[in-house]
Formats: structure tokens, sequence, C-alpha cells
């Protein structure tokens, strides 16, 4: 399983991430092969542990688990019928089970943890949790697999904030198997463009709430993930190129043999690596720099969620490994787009898995060095392994054939010598600011670079209510401060969305500056995000007044104020009452969050270095 001549600078970035990580994955490493190598985990539970363990059980899965040498299944499951992605799930338990009762193994529910919706909370208080949600569905999974009764584990999770979570769970039990199922797509709707029209005409006033209901109904209108490529499907495709899903697994809309199919085959195969038998795969080692390198260079060429400079970030850290901004930079500026997924295109994602999907992909990446092919994954190959399609063969059971040699649809998913863009379109800007990030995939070349005069705000509100007095009437670079993690979680700012491209529309030059987030699914208006250090920490965010020019340069990856240095430094920093951030939707049970989450470019989490 020797590594093709990779690309010189995927080498480079891998070759540093690694050097850079020693310490820390040393360490890691050494504390999970030492949990691994204590055995079976229920063989260290007392009786009356064991016993409570398996008190619910059938009497035959109590007899089975009363020994060492019938795996046990833990099911960690992100379930609620509120999700529309999350749905699905309220059967994958059953099948589960009796997918371990074929192979005389158990699986048991281990534990449930959260799922927020962002599409129900954007622009709501309660999005003030979401980002912090993922750090509470890590220590959830936790608390299920603290149980010590399992020898692998299954994820059900596929959105946000909730696979993220789950993988930093399911690393600090890096020594269990792991396998995460998806529940795949719902099937498609109206066009997510037709979708983003009606928005705008509804910001305009041009149609009424009931006119924008409908519109939004038809798009969101079933069971699965929502199909444009924000961040629920970015996940899908991280844990499918990192190796961690089944291949073929993750765009197959829910409700269909095959999705059921594919259910049963990851259940029993996370029983086959198990410790107790003879090909033992645990996730700590599945991911490694090489596989964080991957899946960078996957979101790349995908014109994945910006979300993922936060994720990938802390995920990694969970395994120690120690990604930057600059890493995943440096990556997006080799990397090609070979996707084009709203809001990246029109598409949405069942046309991209129809035009080849992830098989395709991946083995263009592939050919061509641009991803690493010695790595481990959960299904026992390298990942040439993943470049295939499933199906169902006559008599129910998971087959793969190799993915089309040519594109169902090169509007859609290209070829390597056909790539949309050289680079992937995700970009660290520095400057006078600070950090901050860019995704100008969806972005017209013309607004790549950008000089507008600052309109400071302090809440989404602020500037949509200005926006209603007509007071934008030229450029604008639009500062919305006091958004980051510290201030009041780092809310997506998706609100924002319609407005500002109404101007853009209008033919102003239109910007966005902020130290909160902006949807996956955000687009087309040129947007810095995740200003580090925030406002509410001191950073030179605070320091911006109406009417300082702000140059974006996309291209050379600058953000700069454009004031004289010295005046700008000796300027006093801007200051925020947060009271009204602090309760209310549950906000009040999250102030340590608050006041210990790292920084947006350290990954926002609260779990340390």
């Amino acid at each position: 399983m020797e590594d093709m001549t990779i690309q010189a600078r995927i080498g480079e970035v891998t070759e540093r991430i690694a050097r850079r990580s020693h310490d820390s994955r040393s360490s890691y490493l050494e504390r999970i092969r030492k949990a691994a190598d204590k055995g079976p985990q229920r063989s260290r539970l007392a009786c009356g542990n064991l016993a409570h363990g398996f008190a619910a059980c059938t009497p035959n899965d109590k007899a089975a688990l009363s020994g060492d040498v019938v795996p046990n299944l833990g099911i960690i499951t992100a379930y609620n019928d509120m999700l529309s992605a999350h749905q699905p799930y309220e059967t994958y338990p059953n099948l589960i089970r009796q997918a371990a009762h074929e192979v005389g193994a158990v699986a048991q529910v281990a534990g449930g943890v959260p799922a927020m919706c962002d599409g129900v909370t954007q622009g709501q208080e309660g999005m003030e949790l979401s980002l912090f949600s993922r750090d509470i569905i890590a220590m959830s999974a936790a608390v299920g697999l603290s149980h010590q009764m399992f020898d692998a584990a299954v994820f059900l999770g596929i959105c946000d904030k909730i696979v993220p979570g789950l993988l930093i769970s399911a690393l600090s039990f890096g020594h269990l198997p792991a396998i995460f199922i998806p529940a795949g797509p719902m099937t498609t709707g109206i066009s997510n463009d037709e979708k983003a029209k009606t928005r705008q005409l509804y910001a305009e006033g041009k149609v009424g709430r009931a006119e924008l209901l409908e519109s939004e109904s038809k798009s969101y209108h079933g069971p699965g993930t929502c199909t444009f490529y924000g961040t629920a499907n970015s996940n899908q495709m991280l844990m499918e190129i990192m190796g961690l899903h089944m291949p073929g697994a993750s765009f197959v809309n829910p409700g269909t043999p095959l999705r059921d199919a594919l259910t049963r085959e990851a259940a029993k195969r996370a029983l086959a690596i198990t410790a107790l038998g003879n090909e033992y795969t645990p996730a700590g080692e599945i991911i490694d720099e090489k596989a964080i390198v991957n899946g960078v260079v996957g979101l790349h060429a995908t014109g994945g969620s910006t979300n993922h400079t936060m994720h990938l970030v802390a995920m990694a850290n969970a395994a120690g490994i120690k990604l930057t901004w600059d890493d995943i930079s440096e990556l997006s500026d080799v990397v090609p787009l070979l996707a084009r997924v709203y809001p990246n295109g029109k598409a949405d994602v069942n046309h991209f898995q129809a035009a080849g999907g992830l098989g395709f992909l991946i083995r263009e990446l592939l050919g061509e060095g641009y991803l690493h092919q010695d790595v481990k994954t959960v299904y026992g190959t390298d990942l040439s392994g993943y470049t295939v399609e499933a199906r169902l063969d006559e008599t129910g059971n998971v087959v793969r054939d190799a993915a089309p040699e040519k594109s169902g649809d090169e509007n859609v998913l290209a070829p390597f010598a056909k790539a949309f863009s050289p680079n992937g379109g995700l970009k660290v800007l520095t400057g006078n600011l600070g950090k901050a990030v860019i995704k100008i995939s969806a972005v017209a070349k013309e607004r790549h670079v950008v000089e507008a005069p600052a309109r400071v705000f302090h809440t989404q509100e602020d500037f949509l209510a200005a926006f209603s007095r007509k007071e934008f009437n030229g450029d604008i670079a639009a500062v919305v401060r006091f958004m980051g993690p510290k201030a009041c979680g780092m809310p997506e700012l998706h609100k924002l969305t319609p407005a500002l491209g109404i101007l853009q529309d209008r033919g102003h030059k239109v910007l966005l500056i902020t130290d909160g987030r902006m949807s996956g699914a955000s687009g087309k208006v040129p947007a810095a995000i995740h200003v580090t250090p925030e406002a509410a920490h001191g950073g030179a965010i605070a320091k911006i007044r109406d009417g300082d020019m702000i140059r974006l340069d996309a291209v050379t990856g600058e953000l700069t104020v454009l004031v004289d240095q010295a005046e700008f430094n000796a300027r006093p920093l801007a200051t925020q009452d947060l009271s009204d951030h602090e309760a209310g939707v549950g906000r009040d049970l999250f102030a340590a969050f608050r006041a210990n989450v790292g920084s947006a470019d350290t990954g926002a989490h609260v779990f340390g270095a």
C-alpha cells in the first residue's frame, strides 16, 4: 500500500503537519494503544457493572455479553424527527441489531446526542448555541461510550456540527473501531437558484411571507439532508474521503433498499474490525496526518463549507494533529475545483451523485497525486478502494463497480483536465485586522478584489434595519462585529445574504467583514469571515469606524483597513453590552463555553490544546 507520486505541495504540507504534530500525535497514539492493550473492555467490569449493562437485553444477548468473545457494537445516535436529515435514523438501530445478530454479535444503543438544525435556528437566538453544540455532542457521545461495554461503535449523524462532534468523540475513544453511517440527501425539490431568487424578492418586499414559505417548503420537502453543498453534505464527503464511511455510502437517498443495505453492511463491517478479530482497525489510526490532508483536499476540490476551517482543525486536534489555517490555505492554492454544486453552481448533490459522485472525484484526484493513497480505511483497503459506486445485486447485497470513466455531466463534476478552477477558492486573508477566511468559488472573478467604505454594525438585525430604511446607496463594506465565539457563540449570519446580494445586484461594490460565521450555503458576495482575534477579545476589528476604506484582495490574501497604521493602532477598542446574549433559549447554560472557547483559527473548541 505505497503512496503514488504525490503532488509536491501536498507532500510538503503533509510533512510539515507531521513534524509540527510529532509530540502530540505520539502521545495520542500511546494513549489509545494502552487502552487497546487492556483487552476487551467488558472484561474489566465487575459483575454488578456488567449486569447493569445488559439488564434490558434479550436472554440470548445476555448470554453472549457474559463472556469476552462476542463483540458488542455501540450505537451513538443523533436521531430526532425534527431534522429532516436525521429522521431516517429512527429505524437504524433495529437494522443494526439485526445485522449484528446475523454475524453472531450484539448491538446496543450506547447513547443519544443532541442535534440542532441550523436551518431552523438561522437568524434566531438559538443559533448562538449552534457552534458550541459540536463540543456538547462530543461530550455526550463520550458519556455513552464511557460505559466500556463496546468493542466498536457506529455513529449516526449527518448535519453541521453533529458529525464533527461525533468524530471528536470517536477520536477520544480512538482505540475503538468507528464507522460513520449516513442517511443520505433528500430527493431534489425546486432549484436552489429559484429558492434564492424568492428570498431576494421577499427581502425587497416584492413577495409576501406566504410565497416565501411555499418556496422554502418546495425546497426542503422530505427526509434527508438539504440538497445544497453546505456543511452537512461537506461532512459526508469528508467521512468518505477520510475512510470512515463504507465506499459509495455518502449520497444515497433515504428510504431506499440500497440505503438500508449499506447500513447493515456498515454494522457488520464495524464488528469485523474489532480487536477480537484479525482486522483490528482503530479509529485513531485511520485519522492520521495523511487522512486529514485528504479531507482538506476533498474540501477544496468540491468547494466545501467554510465552517470546516474550524471543524477540521478541531477534529485533527482530537487526534493529536496540529492543522492550521495556513495549511488549509496553502493546499487551496494547488487543489483544483472539480465540482459545481450550489452555491458554487446550479446543481445539487443528487446531480453530483448521478454524474459520478465521490468515486469519480477520488479517482481523478488519486490519479494526479492529489490524495494520499496509502491510508487505512474502515473498508480494509487503501483509498483506491473508494473509487467505486455502490449498488445492489439481484440478491439484495451491496456490490461495488468501478466509478464511471467519464463524468455524466461535466458542468457538475469535471475530470481533472477540465477543472472549473485551478484552486479550491478558500483563502486565508491577513492584514491589520488579523486573520480571516474567504470562500470565493461562488464569487465572480471581478469581485475577488474590492475596496469599499465601512459601515459598522454590532448585530445583523441592525444591518437589516438600515437596509430596510434604504440607507445604502453606494459601495459598502458591511462590518458586523461582536459575533465571535467569546461574544455570543459565533452564530451564522445567513440573514445578511439576501440583502447583501440585492445591493451587489444593483451594481454596488459589496463586501462583508465579520468575526461571526456565514452558512456553508452562502455564496456570491465576497465575505471575510471568522475574523480573529474577534472584537470581544481585543481584535482590531473593534477599531473600524464608519467611512474607513477597507480593501479585500482574495487573490493575494489581503484584508486591510486603509487607514494610517499609527492612527489605527492608537484608536480605542469599541465595546458592546453583550448581556442580551447571555440568557434566554438556554444561553445562560453556556457561559462557561463563551468564557473558555478558543479562537476560530484554533478550532473554536473548549477542549484545550
